[in-house]
């Protein structure tokens, strides 16, 4: 909440030149009230699963044992991630560009998240600030990463986010990256930076949130959903 809020206590770290698009999503999460049978509930599950660890092959797995309605829900699954994945997320249907993949089955609809990488205080150092699922819940929402997963002719489909050639996995107290001809944006928590210099979502990227929650079939659901 306080990433998608622009509540982060190192928003203050943003660099000044992308002060002018810094963006408060006006998304707020909530732990479910009442679980599928309309009875109370924390939000939280503990499922026994048949295996010790899990990959991305196993999605429709993990969701036959354990999702919620995702019309209604935004599952997230904390499991162990075989290496070398932290975390992944099913992308929405829509049309906005960028997303012109298959659409994604209901089943597997949902975010996965290692549980070395889950919330604050991980045992894995580089992902100890719960910015893995900040990350994961972006491409949920219809984010690519911000390098356009290519080189500098590849584009993230979001206007105020610089080209860039690569991800980004360095962070230092003089953070700066320079490719593509400009400075990068490697506070975007849609790079592959480090939790602790991670700190801002854009315009652009909030306006893809709301086509995605506007119009994307089991997106549209969870808005104001209790």
């Amino acid at each position: 909440n306080e990433d998608f809020g622009r509540t982060n206590a190192d928003a203050v770290n943003t660099p000044a030149e992308f002060l002018p698009v810094a963006a408060d999503s006006n998304i707020e999460f909530v732990l479910a009230r009442q679980d599928p049978n309309g009875l109370p509930t924390t939000g939280i599950v503990r499922i026994q699963g048949p295996k010790s660890i899990y990959s991305p092959d196993d999605a429709a797995l993990i969701g036959q044992i354990s999702q919620w309605n995702p019309e209604e829900y935004l599952n997230i699954w904390v499991v162990p991630l075989v290496q070398p994945f932290i975390g992944y997320a099913s992308f929405p249907i829509s049309d906005l560009p960028g997303l012109n993949f298959s659409p994604v089955p209901a089943i597997i609809d949902g975010v996965t998240i290692d549980y070395r990488f889950f919330g604050r205080g991980g045992s894995a150092t580089s992902g100890s600030l719960g910015r893995t699922a900040t990350h994961e819940v972006g491409h949920y929402f219809g984010l690519r990463h911000i390098w356009g997963d290519g080189g500098c002719g590849v584009d993230d489909f979001v206007e105020d986010t610089p080209l860039q050639d690569n991800s980004n996995s360095v962070c230092n107290d003089n953070l700066s990256r320079f490719s593509c001809g400009v400075s990068n944006m490697v506070q975007n928590y849609m790079d592959y930076t480090p939790d602790a210099c991670m700190n801002i979502f854009t315009r652009g990227q909030v306006e893809r949130f709301d086509a995605v929650l506007a119009n994307s079939p089991r997106r549209i659901g969870l808005v104001n959903n209790r």
